[in-house]
């Protein structure tokens, strides 16, 4: 492969991001291009629970050709709404089973 069709040719993916990206089936550039950060974002879920926003941050950053520092402020505020949504669901206890909230801590 040449270095263009290399996933750490882009900014912000280093091996350890790339790695998680072929995991899920996005092999290039052209590939997280045309998925884009928020798909490829929630593919990057199914295998790694703690994918935080910095790596949404810095998918958008990579499909554009940027530094993640460099993203607008809109798009980053769309970005802070659309992980918000799609963070994992907290864990409800089944309905009537009540908590008991430690006092000794």
């Amino acid at each position: 492969m040449n270095l263009e069709s290399e996933l750490t040719s882009l900014p912000n993916i280093g091996k350890v991001v790339a790695e998680k990206l072929k995991e899920v089936g996005i092999n290039t550039p052209d590939e997280l291009r045309k998925v884009g950060a928020e798909q490829a974002f929630i593919r990057l879920q199914t295998i790694d629970e703690g994918a935080c926003l910095c790596m949404l941050q810095g998918l958008e950053g990579a499909v554009q050709g940027i530094r993640w520092h460099n993203l607008s402020k809109e798009r980053k505020e769309e970005l802070k709404q659309f992980f918000r949504m799609k963070r994992s669901p907290i864990l409800t206890l089944p309905q009537g089973e009540e908590t008991t909230q430690r006092t000794d801590l």
